[in-house]
């Protein structure tokens, strides 16, 4: 029944949907208002500031993310520094640190997600460029009397900065994408992909190479200060695109399909609920393995190495990271070439292949570091060519710009609920089965994951994202909903250019 109403509403001949400039009653409207400047998308806002609000949006959601990325990775480093600093600093607190970044990002994901939706994204990513210098600064500013308090004040800062760095996922995420979708349609995948996971994946090599340079700085005699200078670093970057931000206008698509009153959740569930098993799924599998091993990466090195110089460890460990960067630009190729859907089938497989060529010859391979580090690095690669690049990018695109932000939040939070978990037994798994089944068990959850983009997962082709917003709002008319969409300039009623006769598929 559920399946039926869906296919009736994406059965609709577009003309009747409003989609084309021809026949949109919202741009008749602005061809009226704005007979001297025809590609303004209303009469309040030209079609030159548009395109500079579109562009500053793009760049300025890649270098925000770089902070994110810098942030996902900071403790990295972090956890070998503290190691070698405190004694009391064992795998339940390094656990505890860690985890409270993801644990903050999870809310960050779900608060900020519906914020988006509701407020805008304008305002959605305000908020997380504060929070994430907010946490920033508590995290570089850090004391206590004894060291358990540290690391108590430590897990607080992070949990401050996880929420603004979580709600960046979905706020600058859709935001870029609706952005570019306004400028290069078809190549709206690879641009995405470059000024999401790209910042995001760069910021591991990116906070190894600012730890390397302030160690070489101050010095191995001075590490307390080493790690607050990289924390206090990671301010730099919000902070230095606010002002670009704070002009920002909201996306075309948001003004004209935002739903910020009487969001009928229930028929959202109904229309998307296996969209939302994929992505959720799928993200959950990815940060399970993902975050784990990058925030661990460190750790495993230096059981490798078997050395005591943070130096040492910290290249190789910069190195592991760089061969994983390679897999952002590949996946950016193939999404276009054989889709979205297959392309994170093909990261999947890596870690279902690389995972058990490390775990099954763990004794061997760890003896040769360098063919360890390479491995490792491919496997690590995989994860980005596929779900990473892929995860965010379908979770932009499968939706309607309505319930965008909310349902990336959801599928990202259940996301980082998987890094939590992965995070959280990642060292019990160690200790209890062994390192080689890190490896191992990072193969099966490819596997899974080949299996939920399977069943769950769209295939997206990378069309226009008004055609699919045309479709959601058709469906939502067609079940009795009669709200309002839209903001500002570009508002109107849902039924607003929809045939009486494609009402009544109730």
């Amino acid at each position: 029944m559920i399946a039926g109403e869906i296919t009736k509403a994406d059965d609709i001949p577009e003309q009747d949907l409003a989609v084309s400039k021809s026949s949109s009653p919202i741009e008749k409207q602005q061809d009226v208002a704005n007979l001297d400047d025809p590609e303004a998308p209303s009469a309040e806002v030209s079609s030159k500031r548009q395109r500079l609000s579109d562009l500053f949006t793009i760049f300025c959601a890649g270098f925000a993310l770089i902070s994110d990325g810098y942030q996902n990775n900071l403790m990295t480093a972090t956890n070998v520094v503290l190691t070698h600093l405190y004694k009391e600093y064992t795998s339940y607190y390094s656990t505890q640190v860690s985890n409270a970044l993801l644990v903050g990002e999870i809310l960050g994901q779900i608060t900020i997600g519906l914020v988006c939706d509701y407020l805008g994204r304008k305002w959605a990513i305000l908020i997380t460029t504060l929070l994430i210098v907010v946490g920033g600064i508590l995290g570089t500013a850090a004391s206590a009397s004894t060291p358990i308090g540290l690391f108590w004040f430590l897990t607080v800062a992070r949990g401050v900065t996880g929420f603004g760095t979580g709600g960046e996922y979905p706020a600058s995420s859709v935001s870029a994408s609706e952005a570019a979708n306004e400028h290069t349609p078809k190549q709206r995948g690879p641009v995405f992909i470059l000024v999401t996971n790209l910042p995001l994946s760069f910021g591991g090599p990116f906070v190894l190479s600012v730890f390397l340079i302030v160690l070489n700085a101050a010095g191995s005699n001075h590490l307390n200060t080493v790690w607050r200078v990289c924390f206090g670093i990671g301010v730099i970057w919000p902070l230095s695109v606010f002002y670009f931000r704070w002009k920002m206008l909201n996306s075309k698509l948001y003004r004209r399909g935002a739903i910020k009153k009487r969001v009928p959740y229930k028929l959202i569930i109904r229309y998307y609920w296996k969209t939302l098993i994929g992505t959720c799924g799928a993200w959950f599998l990815y940060d399970f393995v993902t975050f784990p091993n990058g925030i661990f990466s460190g750790l495993i090195i230096s059981s490798v190495v078997k050395t005591k110089d943070i130096q040492t460890d910290i290249e190789w460990t910069l190195l592991l990271s760089s061969l994983a960067l390679p897999g952002v630009f590949i996946g950016a190729y193939l999404c276009n070439k054989i889709g979205r859907k297959y392309t994170m089938m093909v990261g999947f497989g890596g870690y279902l292949l690389f995972g058990l060529i490390v775990g099954l010859a763990y004794d061997k391979v760890t003896k040769i570091v360098p063919l360890f580090v390479v491995l490792y690095g491919l496997m690590q690669s995989s994860g980005n060519l596929g779900p990473g690049d892929m995860l965010g990018l379908l979770s932009s695109e499968a939706y309607a710009t309505a319930v965008r932000g909310t349902c990336y939040g959801i599928s990202a939070a259940l996301g980082k609920t998987g890094g939590a978990v992965g995070t959280e037994v990642f060292t019990r798994i160690q200790d209890n089965l062994g390192k080689r089944w890190t490896f191992i068990i990072s193969a099966i959850a490819g596997l899974s994951g080949i299996l939920i983009t399977y069943f769950f997962v769209p295939n997206i082709t990378g069309e226009d994202l008004k055609h699919s917003d045309e479709k959601f709002r058709a469906y939502l008319v067609a079940n009795g909903w009669d709200g309002t969409m839209g903001e500002d300039d570009l508002q109107a009623l849902a039924d607003k250019g929809i045939p009486r006769e494609n009402n009544q598929l109730r």
